[in-house]
């Protein structure tokens, strides 16, 4: 099984097939769930100090998830806990559940069946407690070494006998209606906090113009755990014209992941409803458990739907989300305009686009390793440490973390662009887009008719691999991290002394930095790349200046037996991207052969 930070992660289905749509689990499976559930049960109780733990437990709709459900929670009866079943809930929903009763003393933590993005025989399990995120690192590394030691190996196994469809558990899927309803309201309130940034005047504002300037939101479901969330009601309390495709839960028509092609019915949606109704302007996919949506939109410009990259739609959350402390007179806006003291905390394979954009506003970006957890958990030592930290992410998934959320949540993208597209220059107050502009120092003056496609170009240009891309990808076998960067360290520094004056010369590429990200810690010129053990290692070129202007990046995944590579060029510089990401992906190769 893949322990990480992200959650614990396998191939559920019975019959071992990555894509397999079987419901049924192996006995193992069963054994590892029932063994989780009790670790995640004592370490709850062990927490609070004593006492029945009170664990909410939710899953996504793939077909295996109540397959498992069964099994953890007969183990969490058996460990004396009050359990809150909510069936099918999207991650943010669960979460956001979990954080209003951890105020109130109704919930301990929570157990959530779900692979995320993974392929669709995948399932797994994640936990958390009530700060409205998942356990940090430093809590799942010793859970994880913990449940190493309890279950043995598949062949040596106890099976756990299936399908008994125990009294208890019947039981326990009625009273999930109850749990449900008041976990879909705890989310609504919350999602109204969160795209407000605790100011009211930026809902009044957003409501007033769409009021003024109808516009439609459109979705594609892809049988996720979307399709019984907040969405429809929500935009519908804003005036939005909300259309869906896919909208029964558990109808999971096409890949998991929203990327490339799974886009695809999404744009001919969106299209066939601008042919009736042009006031549809864009539309977001997630993933199954419902917790990123990436987007696609009508350009303007090219006269037809497209989609954005990951990238692009993090980049447009972190700008909303900038502009908006500048828009409400945040008290960390100095007499020049700029913010002070002001963060974004993104992973290491997030492109440097967002660091010019902070850049613009005065704020800085800190990184961390790639996964969801060591990110939040950086977002909270910034603060600990006096720093404002309006939004965090993962800018190669795309989707956002918007405090006071710890979980990316596709509304929360959804209402980064509402705000960029509607909250407009009036009675001598800057809008969102005029804010960026002036800061930015755009090319085309400001103009008050600007639409998404403006919004888009406007953003500082970067070439970067897109995260599901079939050269970021390569397969590998389990292999000691810390040895592949060892190694890797000696192909670089060859292979460097053989292109620098190309590099130079063609490029403008000067000098290079080596830096290291592991859980919440980033670590800049270091000797010995093996350091980045299982992290991630980044190589950071420079130019004559001395300025950050590319870089390639390397992490063997937490979640999949691959090892992922990329390359970020500032630029519209497909020539050079794609020279840096073939040589970044020779040298994984000959280390990995």
């Amino acid at each position: 099984m893949i322990l990480s930070a992200s959650g614990w992660r396998d191939v559920f289905a019975a019959d071992g097939d990555a894509e397999s749509r079987l419901k049924e689990i192996s006995g193992f499976h069963a054994s590892a769930a029932a063994a989780a559930a009790e670790l995640f049960a004592g370490f709850v109780r062990a927490k609070k100090g004593g006492g029945a733990p009170r664990i909410i437990v939710g899953l996504d709709t793939r077909p295996t998830g109540v397959a498992i459900a069964e099994p953890v929670l007969d183990a969490l009866r058996a460990k004396g806990c009050r359990i809150l079943f909510c069936g099918v809930t999207a991650a943010p929903e669960i979460m956001a559940y979990a954080r209003f009763l951890g105020k109130t003393g109704g919930a301990d933590g929570f157990i959530y069946i779900s692979a995320s993005h993974n392929p669709i025989g995948y399932n797994g399990i994640k936990f958390g407690l009530t700060d409205g995120g998942v356990l940090g690192g430093t809590d799942m590394t010793r859970l994880g070494a913990e449940f190493r030691t309890l279950i043995p190996p598949r062949d040596s196994a106890p099976q756990m006998p299936l399908g008994t469809k125990t009294a208890f558990f019947a039981k326990t899927l009625k009273k999930a209606v109850k749990y449900k309803k008041r976990a879909l309201a705890a989310y609504s309130r919350f999602s109204l906090e969160t795209a407000a940034g605790g100011q009211g005047t930026v809902l009044g504002e957003l409501k007033k113009a769409i009021k003024a300037a109808p516009l439609g939101i459109a979705a594609d479901f892809n049988g996720s755990a979307r399709a019984v969330s907040i969405d429809k009601d929500f935009f519908k309390g804003f005036g939005i014209k909300f259309r869906a495709i896919n909208g029964k839960a558990g109808e999971i028509v096409h890949q998991i992941v929203p990327e490339g092609e799974a886009l695809k019915p999404c744009r001919d949606f969106l299209e066939q409803l601008r042919r009736d109704d042009p006031d549809f302007l864009f539309a977001y996919v997630p993933d199954c458990d419902g917790d990123r949506g990436n987007i696609v939109f009508f350009d303007e410009n090219a006269g037809r739907v497209r989609r954005l990259e990951a990238q692009e739609v993090f980049a447009l959350a972190c700008l909303a989300e900038l502009c908006q402390l500048v828009w409400i007179g945040s008290p960390h806006v100095d007499e020049n305009g700029s913010l002070w003291n002001t963060a974004i905390a993104v992973n290491d394979a997030t492109s440097m686009r967002i660091d010019r954009i902070a850049r613009a506003f005065g704020a800085r970006v800190f990184r961390a390793e790639t996964g969801e957890a060591n990110v939040v958990m950086l977002g909270r030592l910034l603060r600990v440490e006096g720093w404002t930290v309006p939004v965090m992410g993962e800018g190669a998934a795309g989707g956002s973390i918007v405090h006071p959320s710890a979980v990316r949540d596709p509304l929360q993208t959804v209402f980064a662009l509402l705000k960029l597209l509607r909250i407009r220059s009036q009675a001598g107050k800057k809008g969102f887009f005029e804010l960026w502009c002036e800061r930015s120092g755009c090319k085309k003056p400001y103009s008050n008719d600007f639409t998404l496609s403006n919004i888009i170009a406007s953003l500082p240009a970067f070439t970067t691999t897109s995260a599901y891309s079939k050269y970021a990808r390569m397969q590998t076998v389990s292999v000691n991290q810390s040895t592949i960067k060892k190694r890797y360290q000696k192909v670089f520094a060859r292979e460097w002394e053989k292109r620098k004056r190309r590099l130079y010369y063609k490029w403008g590429i000067s000098d290079w930095e080596s830096r290291a990200y592991n859980g919440s810690k980033e670590r800049r010129h270091i000797k010995k790349f093996e350091m980045a053990g299982k992290g991630g290692l980044r190589i950071v070129f420079k130019n004559k200046s001395g300025v950050d202007c590319a870089s390639i990046w390397m992490r063997g995944s937490g979640t999949e037996p691959v090892f992922r590579v990329m390359a970020d060029i500032e630029g519209a510089n497909i020539a050079l991207h794609d020279e840096l990401l073939a040589w970044q992906r020779g040298m994984v190769l000959e280390i990995l052969s």
